[in-house]
């Protein structure tokens, strides 16, 4: 095994094979300790994509409400699942049966159109036009604000979507959907994360679909593996330790390398990794 990829594998704490129900549990078990830890604090937050991690995410965090509440013999937990669409959805129809198959607490819908659009607009007032990338990341920081206001609102959490196969290559907005309080998925990559929504019966069509970020208008639904220039099932077979061509191991660990920073805390006089 390469010396670096044998580092991330011990880094994001990937098994090579995992029991589907024992790391559903994991992840179930550690959303509920955290909440029974801080009794403050009453509801998971949320924002549900239609894709597979937020499905995933979405109902490991339903399973632990319905089991606080009935261990408590109360309804004082909530999940809330937010909705947060730039406009319309292309892929809407996914979303509604994501919600359907998680049956969360309490649903609310926020559309982020008008608040990115005013930055946007604010912004190249003041140093020109920008760039549908940088917007793109507007549109995720934007919607984890919004998480965040939900959840300081009803005395909750924001639960995050990031596993070993998107943490591996940074492919997340820094500040925005890379920004959480808990993050049950880490340590899966994409195909475990398949195997355990298959486990719990979800539709099939919900974690088969082609993963995208969806954040750049003039690239509508571009999928993550064009983006990143290698696929899913690469990835997760270099995350399992096993061996992958020079080309493909080369393009994950140059991810890794150049996207530290999105992993690191920020950086203070007494950090040495960055140089």
């Amino acid at each position: 095994m390469r010396a670096l990829q044998k580092e991330i594998i011990a880094n994001l704490k990937v098994k090579p094979e995992i029991d589907p129900q024992e790391e559903f549990r994991r992840s179930v078990d550690l959303i509920k300790a955290y909440l029974k830890k801080h009794s403050f604090l009453k509801a998971a937050v949320l924002g549900i994509s239609g894709g597979q991690d937020s499905t995933l995410a979405g109902y490991i965090c339903q399973t632990a409400i319905n089991e606080l509440n009935e261990e408590t013999g109360s309804d004082d937990y909530q999940f809330i699942a937010v909705r947060l669409p730039y406009g319309e959805q292309a892929d809407e129809a996914d979303c509604i049966d994501a919600l359907d198959f998680i049956k969360p607490s309490k649903t609310v819908r926020v559309n982020i159109k008008a608040a990115v659009d005013a930055s946007q607009a604010a912004v190249e007032k003041e140093i020109g036009s920008i760039s549908e990338f940088v917007k793109g990341n507007t549109k995720a920081r934007e919607r984890m604000k919004v998480q965040y206001d939900i959840a300081a609102a009803v005395s909750g959490v924001v639960i995050g979507t990031d596993h070993a196969a998107e943490a591996v290559t940074g492919f997340y907005t820094k500040y925005g959907d890379g920004a959480a309080d808990i993050i049950p998925l880490y340590r899966l990559n994409k195909q475990q994360g398949k195997a355990i929504l298959k486990m719990l019966g979800c539709p099939e069509h919900l974690y088969l679909k082609t993963p995208t970020a969806d954040l750049e208008t003039d690239k509508p639904q571009l999928p993550d593996e064009v983006a990143l220039g290698v696929s899913y099932e690469v990835i997760d077979a270099y995350l399992e330790g096993r061996e992958v061509s020079e080309k493909d191991a080369e393009t994950i660990e140059n991810w890794y390398l150049k996207t530290r920073h999105k992993r690191e805390e920020p950086i203070s006089v007494f950090d040495e990794w960055w140089k």
